[in-house]
């Protein structure tokens, strides 16, 4: 039997990576769809594990031969996208897929595969609370925080298009929200 497509997508810092990682360790035959980048790997991170890392021509061929479910140059020269071949091999396994993409990426999947999938929108409580979320992290500067914060607003406005809303309030909810969605549509 074939596998099945959960979406997660949201803003940076709403959560939707801690639920992915928390849904992976669920018995729910899941298997996270790698991403294709063309970047270089950074000392820590294993092609064909964290990312299949692509020369600028490989992407560049990959985009004119369509093989790619959505992809996009999130900063200049440096692209990220998904694999079809790589979808269908997990699904063909007969493991169902779990994707943490952005918002643009995770409709383009769900329009791709319609209702062979599950389009999931992660939402902070607030932009208020969205930012104090990425100050706590102390990753970034204030600058980078506030170009977040306005790609954030931007990309809550798509939280309609998405099957479901998960608004992240506590953590411990939103696991249990998540996976009350993953028993329903995985029936």
């Amino acid at each position: 039997m074939k596998g099945k497509l959960i979406i997660f997508s949201a803003p940076s810092g709403a959560g939707k990576t801690t639920i992915v990682k928390y849904l992976l360790k669920q018995n729910f035959h899941l298997k996270f769809s790698i991403s294709a980048t063309s970047r270089v790997a950074r000392h820590t991170e294993m092609d064909r594990k964290d990312y299949y890392f692509l020369s600028k021509k490989e992407f560049q061929d990959k985009i004119e031969n369509d093989e790619f479910l959505e992809w996009e140059e999130v900063y200049s020269g440096t692209c990220y996208g998904t694999l079809k071949n790589e979808v269908e091999r997990i699904l063909n396994l007969g493991q169902n897929v779990i994707f943490d993409v952005d918002v643009v990426g995770g409709l383009n999947i769900k329009k791709y595969y319609g209702d062979e999938a599950l389009a999931i929108f992660v939402q902070p409580p607030s932009v208020n609370e969205l930012k104090k979320r990425l100050l706590n992290r102390s990753t970034e500067t204030e600058d980078k925080i506030q170009i977040r914060i306005e790609k954030a607003e931007h990309e809550l406005s798509f939280a309609n298009h998405f099957d479901v809303i998960i608004v992240n309030e506590n953590i411990e909810n939103a696991f249990e929200d998540a996976e009350k969605l993953l028993i329903e549509f995985l029936k």
